[in-house]
């Protein structure tokens, strides 16, 4: 699923296209929006919030739309050819000049742009927002620490505490931080460092396709141990290691050095694993 800062640049490029244009085509081919014909109608912006992304229309409307795993918008110039099959199209907005297509949009909804919030009220502190300040970073750090016996990894991808961070940042934050993923946030000294590296490194990255958190942009260069299980960890040359987080459609894939990142292991939080050691990293499903 895209990070943040992902989504972020999708909402300013759709808006640097679309924002202050006339519609010549708003097809929604969602199968619950295709009686809807957004043709003519005048795009007034779009922003992103955390994960989502919120067109909104002259109209009053606003076209909610979430990419999940396999989602994305495109943009095209008029009579181009298309990057991914016409049958993933769920949504085409076309100006004169330019086109946009969402392809794969499962999550997609036409609501009153008064009611946004109840599509996205749910959610904690946009880590990428524009207006971010001391009472976003306390209302972050009240929902964070509340959650004080649950494992860092999983708080952090949870998008009721903060809205942004993927599994790509989870891994990062953990690393720079110094901890496993699977502290508790209550045995973590500074709690609220978790959320401001989240911010800057998201807030980093947020204007280029490029995801760095190592501070370099060549390709193998750019993480410190997302996506690099069984290499060297770059600092101490500890292979990193890699198991599940979480359970059933919330278990993701961890990464993380042993020896740069002490704490437990997998599943020594959960009593019903509870023992002396750190177990075997348990064999993932391919």
């Amino acid at each position: 699923m895209p990070e943040g800062d992902t989504v972020y640049l999708t909402g300013r490029r759709l808006d640097a296209a679309l924002a202050g244009r006339r519609l010549l085509r708003g097809e929604l081919r969602h199968p619950r929006l295709v009686d809807h014909d957004l043709g003519g109608r005048t795009v007034l912006g779009v922003r992103s919030v955390g994960k989502h992304l919120l067109t909104r229309f002259d109209d009053g409307r606003s076209l909610h739309s979430h990419l999940r795993m396999d989602g994305s918008w495109h943009l095209y110039r008029p009579g181009m050819g298309w990057q991914r099959p016409a049958h993933e199209a769920r949504a085409l907005l076309a100006t004169e000049e330019r086109v946009a297509v969402g392809f794969a949009l499962h999550d997609l909804e036409l609501v009153a742009t008064a009611q946004e919030n109840r599509l996205v009220g749910h959610l904690g502190p946009d880590l990428l927002d524009p207006a971010w300040d001391e009472g976003h970073l306390a209302e972050a750090l009240r929902r964070f620490t509340v959650r004080g016996d649950h494992e860092l990894g999983l708080v952090l991808l949870e998008q009721r505490v903060m809205a942004g961070v993927g599994n790509l940042y989870k891994a990062e934050i953990c690393f720079l931080l110094g901890v496993s993923p699977w502290t508790l946030v209550r045995d973590l000294p500074d709690p609220s460092a978790a959320i401001i590296l989240a911010r800057t490194l998201l807030t980093r990255n947020k204007n280029r396709p490029e995801q760095s958190t190592t501070g370099e942009l060549p390709r193998g260069r750019q993480h410190w141990v997302f996506g690099r299980d069984r290499q060297r960890c770059r600092r101490c040359g500890t292979r990193v290691r890699i198991a599940e987080q979480g359970e059933g459609v919330y278990a993701r894939v961890s990464y993380w050095c042993p020896r740069c990142q002490p704490g437990p292991g997998p599943g020594l939080n959960h009593p019903r694993h509870a023992r002396a050691g750190t177990p075997a990293v348990p064999r993932l499903r391919r």
